[in-house]
């Protein structure tokens, strides 16, 4: 049966819908060298991957497949940090990205709402296993089930049993469900959300529950949720690029947004609700941020950076937990501590690893995937995903791939057409492009993924192949 697989291939974005295969290798990791001097600790004394590789990356993305328009690339170390960048911020701009363009971040915001829990936790204003009704209006009505109530821990580690999110609230973008969602239209949803299962029971992402947690500590804090995020957090790692507007006179380095296609979108709205999206921020202030955990600087916060971590839960995959924000991958003794996060036109990627005491940051300002540029970077035996060029196809041939194709009795994939596109979708998943490389040849810019449709002789597709990761499924056309 091929369900998980595809299920690691669907789920795809870790920030968005939810978490796809840990990355981490099959090969034991490196055994640790002696403690260097100012680490902080065991490392293994080694260089992540040269310039001159880290910019065939960039190069081979922005230039030679046309896969973002502009992206860059953060590598830090106890030697220093490196940045390596490739196109512009906007098309019809000459000046490339650096390290201090702004890019949008998604759900990297989870990260830093994160980070105010520990500190608050760390300060004695608030405890892991307190119910998070506990710091809300008075009379809100937050759902139970079986004898439990969602704690603030459940909240951040995405174990509440709350969904992505709330059934009836009104969605006006995908990607970016919660924009308007307001204080109260989010409590009217909770009163009326009944569990699935108790909290606490199983992972599920939900931006529902990091909202309500941003809520729920800035009434703690007795401020708004920004003001407490800069004064606890941001202020102190000096990250002062990292925030949910920005202002007319960072408008020059602001990144354009940009989908699979690379053509120009509008920027997403700030959302009302800030706890689980709407961050900008740039690689210079992520690399901050980096550093402060990795112990290669000094701060206030860093106590708590240590303590998000010591709180980990299951998720559906054996190597995977979930921290306090961060996903936590460990095989064979090597850790990968990783978030990333996706709007309708950018993406963003950080992660580091303890062991080789070193981390990396990417952001690009196109919809598509560049997980697979940082876990390459820490664990070179991670594959890049492969690359493909795309070519012009009449939107008409799409009609002949539409259609139900089944793989089994519990598992199914939906190839639709909408507005000269074409589309898959597997049972219970979220749908992804397919993109043309040939007569019949599809790929996917998500994943490493390739459909094959296979037609009669009136070119009417019959079945398709879906390979992944080296695996193959046949599925047999069901329904026109």
């Amino acid at each position: 049966m091929f369900r998980l697989p595809l299920l690691a291939f669907m789920a795809i974005l870790w920030a968005g819908v939810g978490i796809a295969a840990p990355p981490v290798s099959d090969t034991p990791a490196p055994k640790p060298s002696a403690p260097q001097s100012g680490s902080g600790g065991h490392y293994v004394d080694t260089v992540l991957t040269s310039d001159a590789e880290l910019q065939r990356i960039a190069d081979d993305r922005v230039a030679t497949y046309h896969d973002s328009v502009g992206l860059i690339i953060g590598v830090i170390e106890p030697t220093g940090r490196r940045l390596i960048a490739r196109g512009p911020a906007q098309i019809g701009n000459d000046d490339p990205v650096n390290g201090d363009t702004i890019f949008q971040i998604g759900s990297v915001t989870k990260l830093f709402t994160a980070a105010l829990l520990a500190d608050m936790v760390r300060r004695g204003e608030v405890a892991l296993t307190d119910p998070v009704e506990k710091y809300l209006p008075a009379g809100t009505k937050v759902p139970e089930r079986g004898g439990h109530r969602i704690t603030l821990a459940d909240l951040a580690t995405h174990m509440s049993g709350l969904p992505r999110t709330l059934a009836n609230v009104l969605v006006t973008d995908f990607n970016n469900p919660n924009a308007d969602m307001s204080e109260a239209q989010l409590f009217q949803s909770l009163q009326h959300y009944e569990l699935t299962r108790d909290p606490g029971a199983s992972y599920e992402f939900s931006d529902a529950g990091y909202d309500l947690l941003g809520i729920a500590l800035a009434d703690r804090g007795q401020t708004d949720f920004e003001t407490l995020l800069r004064s606890r957090i941001l202020a102190p790692l000096h990250m002062d690029n990292t925030r949910f507007g920005s202002s007319l006179t960072e408008k020059d380095r602001r990144a354009a947004a940009y989908d699979a296609h690379l053509q120009p979108i509008p920027q997403p709205p700030t959302p009302t609700l800030p706890g689980a999206n709407g961050m900008r921020s740039t690689a210079n202030d992520l690399l901050d941020f980096l550093a402060a955990n990795l112990g290669l600087t000094n701060s206030p916060v860093n106590p708590a950076l240590a303590d998000m971590l010591k709180t980990q839960q299951p998720t559906e995959f054996k190597e995977l937990k979930s921290a306090l924000g961060w996903n936590v991958a460990t095989l064979h003794g090597f850790q990968t501590v990783w978030i990333s996060g996706e709007t309708a036109g950018s993406r963003a990627f950080i992660a580091f690893s303890p062991l080789l005491h070193a981390g990396v940051v990417v952001l690009s300002n196109s919809a598509n995937a560049i997980d697979d540029i940082g876990i390459h970077i820490l664990d070179p035996q991670r594959p890049l995903r492969k690359l493909y060029r795309e070519v012009p196809v009449s939107p008409s041939l799409f009609d002949n791939y539409t259609g139900r194709y089944q793989v089994d009795e519990n598992f199914s994939l939906e190839v639709t057409r909408d507005a000269g596109r074409l589309y898959i979708q597997g049972t219970g998943q979220p749908r992804a492009e397919l993109f043309a490389e040939g007569d019949g040849k599809f790929f996917l810019r998500v994943v490493n993924g390739e459909v094959t449709f296979k037609t009669d002789s009136g070119g009417r597709a019959r079945s398709l192949e879906l390979a992944q990761d080296g695996k193959t499924a046949l599925a047999l056309l069901v329904r026109y």
